[in-house]
């Protein structure tokens, strides 16, 4: 019996050394099954040598903090308008768009001029995801997007292509796949594109011969503006106006989503009345649109008339939220007047 204890108090000794040489050394993704499967479907499909694809795997290992940090919160709470919003309408982020924008001034005219994106557009989005680059993310990508793509179900077939892109982003540009970093997402550079989007709508705008998101503010204006474009921006159109509604028909028009689907003529003969508040006397362009609620628990909710070009910036982030941020942000960036809180639905964004 003595000789039992003694055995088990060497072995629970020993347990916080096992568990920190496993911590130093995590067990990487080479060896699963699912992950060899996914090797021999990249080898097949793309030609990608099994080899290197194995030696990858090897060098990475699955990431709790990105699980964690993809995670729904456990107490979601309630989503708020004006909380959220005033994450990103707020000085830090207008000076540093500001700023960037008097830095790349001609950049974004250039843009603006062969894309048809508004350059307080272009420079919100990207003050939007990234403040400027201040925060792109310092995940590797490889070892997130495998992480997301094996040990993530509710999401894996989306990372899985990811991850697949990531492959023939790094072949595409000679590089190794474990050279990347960017959020815990995959995202990456200062427009935060996941690789398919690298890959599809990202732009040498610098013509230095060469794509570069992170380094590059050229390349990241020229691949916000042309990502906008390729997803149907109409250029000189509005995006959207902030409106009083009224009529039983509003909750009926904002279940239909935030696709454009009625002219506000077709909206009023469903039972709903406007009037524009952000710009004094402005008619309401006969185009069709969707009606969003801008929701803010104990305070009145503001509903915005939103054409195409709204729906574009939602192609960017799958939230009416984030694209009337980025119209609003847009807004903050054009008024130049000190000392003035620039208000949802201003001018610029309502009338470009």
């Amino acid at each position: 019996m003595r000789r039992f204890a003694i055995l088990l108090a060497f072995l629970l000794a020993a347990l916080p050394v096992a568990a920190a040489t496993r911590a130093a050394h995590p067990v990487s993704f080479a060896g699963r099954a699912d992950v060899q499967d996914f090797v021999r479907e990249m080898a097949e499909r793309h030609g990608l040598e099994r080899a290197a694809l194995e030696a990858a795997f090897r060098h990475a290992h699955p990431l709790p903090a990105v699980i964690k940090a993809i995670m729904p919160p456990a107490d979601p709470g309630v989503r708020s308008w004006q909380a959220y919003r005033s994450r990103f309408v707020e000085p830090r982020r207008i000076a540093a768009g500001r700023a960037f924008m008097q830095r790349h001034a001609g950049t974004l005219a250039k843009a603006g001029a062969r894309y048809g994106v508004p350059v307080e557009i272009i420079a919100a989005v990207i003050g939007v995801e990234t403040i400027y680059g201040r925060h792109t993310g310092r995940f590797p990508t490889f070892a997130a997007l495998a992480t997301l793509a094996f040990d993530y179900p509710p999401r894996a077939e989306l990372f899985r292509r990811e991850l697949e892109e990531l492959l023939l982003l790094a072949r595409d540009e000679g590089r190794s796949p474990l050279d990347y970093r960017g959020s815990y997402a995959g995202a990456l550079g200062l427009p935060q594109f996941l690789p398919s989007s690298r890959r599809r709508f990202a732009v040498d705008f610098d013509d230095d011969g060469r794509i570069d998101l992170a380094a590059s503010p050229a390349d990241a204006i020229g691949s916000v503006a042309n990502f906008l474009a390729e997803h149907g921006w109409e250029r000189d159109a509005p995006i959207a106006m902030t409106v009083e509604v009224a009529g039983a028909g509003v909750q009926a028009l904002v279940d239909e989503g935030i696709a454009p689907r009625r002219t506000p003529a077709e909206m009023s003969a469903a039972g709903v009345t406007f009037t524009a508040t952000g710009a004094a006397g402005a008619p309401l362009p006969e185009r069709p649109a969707a009606l969003v609620d801008l929701v803010t628990p104990g305070a009145p909710t503001e509903y915005r008339l939103a054409f195409r070009n709204f729906h574009v910036i939602t192609r960017y982030n799958r939230s009416s939220f984030y694209a009337a941020a980025v119209m609003d942000l847009a807004a903050a960036l054009s008024d130049q007047r000190v000392g003035r809180e620039p208000q949802a639905g201003d001018a610029l964004a309502q009338t470009r």
